[in-house]
């Protein structure tokens, strides 16, 4: 069974950054990524695309990044990246790394995969 792994999350300052790693483990040999990144959810609000990217490397960002976080992966070891700098309150949520994988030449078995959450919090 393939899991993802998320780290990084944590508290910072206004104007500070912070990097999410995700990384899919367990049964990963023979998986195809169609496409991985991360989704963020504040209370009371709805969940929100923050950073997607497919396996040939076409990045998409949510409006309100504004070029302040970049995506990026290591496919050797099926690991996304999320570099956030100049965060601000609004940044406040939890993360969700999101995996669309399935098994290799198999995509009847193409499904979402999700993380638990990694919480960030910016603040002074």
């Amino acid at each position: 069974q393939v899991q993802l792994v998320e780290s990084g999350g944590g508290l910072v300052q206004p104007g500070g950054s912070l990097r999410l790693s995700c990384a899919a483990s367990g049964s990963t040999s023979g998986i195809y990524i169609y496409k991985m990144g991360w989704y963020r959810q504040a209370p009371g609000k709805q969940r929100e695309l923050v950073a997607t990217m497919t396996s040939g490397a076409e990045k998409t960002y949510g409006d309100f990044v504004k070029g302040r976080f970049t995506i990026s992966s290591d496919g050797r070891k099926k690991t996304v990246y999320l570099q956030m700098d100049s965060l601000n309150r609004d940044d406040t949520a939890v993360y969700y790394c999101n995996a669309d994988l399935g098994a290799v030449y198999e995509p009847s078995t193409r499904r979402d995969y999700w993380g638990q959450g990694t919480q960030v919090t910016v603040s002074s």
